[in-house]
């Protein structure tokens, strides 16, 4: 396919009118195909037509991500919030018929039996009586999005973003670290109305759409959102008991240490949480050109298949990565399907995460470009847990080349690459428990989630003090920082799952990176073609479901982090 920029994608808003008289008829065709080669050919009309409007829509999104200020994309926005409820009540007429096709066998022997899968828990997550509360999910979400992006934080006589204010709160220097921790939480609490109001909103909007499908709550609605097709919330509470069980000890291990390190009280605050060596954080050397450059390097030297698609990624420009005025927060990594290409948005900031933004979104990227060209669309990526497998383990493959990314700061950059790994579980997991016990009880008020909030950071994080004087943070409120948890609930904890994952990825690179990689390839070519589990099964890897995932992984951690030479650094 011809590769071109993202600048040169033409953007047109579609006729709504059209597009829904076009599934129509597509669904039509299917229905009174009189044979598999004519149902075949709708199905082939209908992917097409998919692909069209799904990279119109993502164009927009990553335009209005990159300046949100910008009031034709912000005009967009409001278009496709509108209109893609309404699309998927469209296709969901079209996925009625696929389900009901007599040449499903058919399907299922060319193209495999998850699409079916996916599309019965698909068929059963919508109906049109949640158009209504759908469409202004959309706008609550956004609104979120923006408040988050719109932050100008004063701070030594300048004026930042909540992503430009970081570096601040990773600083050497105890004074400013904690300033710059309480600007930030100064911030947030200024804001601290509307974004109770936009959650509560949300919560009960969800219980409401659970409900008028015929839930108690909206739990099973929001598993069916995620696609989960292969386990369940006993799976998931029992790898929570998991976490409590050999991840939080571990995590106070290396807290106590840190705090030992850095000469402070145990357990710590939350601005000396973040300061890992009384000399600095690992920093990156270099500008975000060098950075950019020492990644096309590493994916030069891992393998042909990296090296052609990074040096795509550069050719195309598909990735826009400087921290500006206007732009939305955080980073994420999406599709053009008509290209076939995979875009990477992201934020760098003087921080250790901007290495982590060319190996983490770059690993969701390289899967997708392995990936973009399956039929059905929909096996370019895998489920959510399983897409995170892609980006986190790329984290640890790059360790090699680390000396590249941070110079005289690699020893600092492995250790706390490894630590942060280990330490993000527990996090992780807390969130998706918060969000569990929300929408259990979409009655309480925002200072009973605040506490519950604080409850549980009691059990997943207790090497965090709370009785600190930084406002927000201290008070139970730091979850409404967290973006997942009003965007798309339940998303969290499958960076818990994959995390694990990337550590069993870790653990082999230690006694060989080629076999690592194998076994990473393996599992990166299947796409979304298998579940999630099927997927480690078949590249020979544990699930985090497994009790003894947890306790070999964080054994094989607590031996290299007890052998590891920190000598000489601060």
């Amino acid at each position: 396919m011809e590769r071109i920029k993202f600048k040169d994608m033409p953007y047109e808003r579609p006729d709504l009118k059209a597009v829904e008289n076009q599934i129509k008829d597509l669904t039509r065709q299917l229905v009174e195909a009189p044979d598999y080669a004519s149902a075949r050919e709708a199905f082939l009309g209908h992917e097409r037509l998919h692909r069209q409007v799904s990279t119109l829509d993502q164009i927009s999104f990553i335009r209005h991500s990159i300046d949100t200020r910008d009031d034709f994309y912000q005009g967009e926005r409001d278009f496709w919030d509108e209109s893609m409820p309404q699309i998927m009540g469209f296709e969901n007429e079209w996925t009625k018929a696929m389900l009901q096709s007599p040449f499903r066998a058919d399907f299922a022997r060319e193209y495999g039996d998850l699409m079916f899968v996916n599309a019965e828990i698909e068929e059963r997550s919508f109906s049109e009586a949640i158009v209504g509360e759908m469409q202004r999910e959309n706008k609550l979400t956004t609104a979120y999005a923006k408040l988050i992006a719109s932050a100008q934080i004063p701070f030594e006589g300048g004026t930042y973003t909540l992503s430009q204010l970081t570096p601040f709160k990773n600083d050497a220097d105890d004074a400013r670290r904690l300033a710059a921790w309480k600007a930030e939480g100064a911030w947030y609490k200024g804001q601290q109305a509307e974004l109770d109001r936009i959650y509560d909103e949300l919560v009960h909007l969800r219980d409401t759409m659970g409900r008028k499908l015929g839930h108690d709550n909206y739990l099973p609605l929001g598993y069916d959102r995620m696609q989960r097709n292969c386990y369940g919330k006993e799976d998931i509470e029992r790898f929570r008991d998991a976490v409590v069980a050999y991840v939080v000890p571990l995590c106070e291990e290396i807290y106590r240490d840190q705090a030992a390190r850095l000469g402070m009280s145990y357990p710590l605050s939350f601005s000396d949480a973040q300061l890992l060596f009384r000399s600095g954080n690992p920093k990156p050397q270099g500008t975000p050109e060098d950075i950019l450059a020492q990644g096309k390097r590493f994916y030069d030297e891992l393998s042909p298949e990296t090296s052609e698609f990074f040096r795509t990624m550069l050719d195309c420009e598909l990735m826009d990565v400087l921290s500006t005025e206007g732009k939305e927060g955080g980073g994420y990594c999406t599709d053009l399907a008509l290209y076939e290409l995979p875009f990477i948005f992201a934020n760098f900031n003087g921080t250790q995460g901007d290495v982590e933004v060319i190996t983490h979104e770059a690993g969701h990227a390289f899967e997708c470009y392995l990936n973009c060209g399956r039929t059905p669309s929909s096996y370019t990526w895998p489920t959510s847990e399983a897409c995170e497998v892609h980006s986190m383990s790329m984290e640890f493959f790059a360790w090699p080349w680390c000396e590249g990314f941070f110079g005289p700061d690699t020893r600092k950059y492995l250790y706390s690459h490894l630590t942060g790994a280990v330490t993000f579980i527990p996090y992780g997991t807390m969130v998706d428990h918060f969000q569990h016990l929300m929408y259990e009880r979409p009655e309480l008020t925002p200072a009973e989630r605040h506490a519950t909030w604080r409850e549980l950071m009691g059990t997943y994080m207790p090497w965090i003090r709370l009785d600190g004087d930084i406002p927000f943070y201290a008070d139970g409120e730091g979850w409404q920082r967290q973006s997942h948890i009003y965007e798309v609930p339940f998303y969290y904890v499958d960076y818990c799952f994959a995390q694990t994952v990337a550590l069993e990825f870790w653990a082999m690179i230690q006694e060989d990176q080629k076999d690592a990689w194998e076994h990473y390839m393996a599992y990166t070519r299947l796409g979304g073609s298998l579940t999630f589990t099927e997927l480690l099964d078949r590249a020979g890897l544990k699930s985090p479901f497994d009790e003894g995932c947890l306790r070999d992984i964080c054994g094989k951690a607590r031996s290299w982090l007890a052998e590891y030479d920190l000598t000489g650094i601060e």
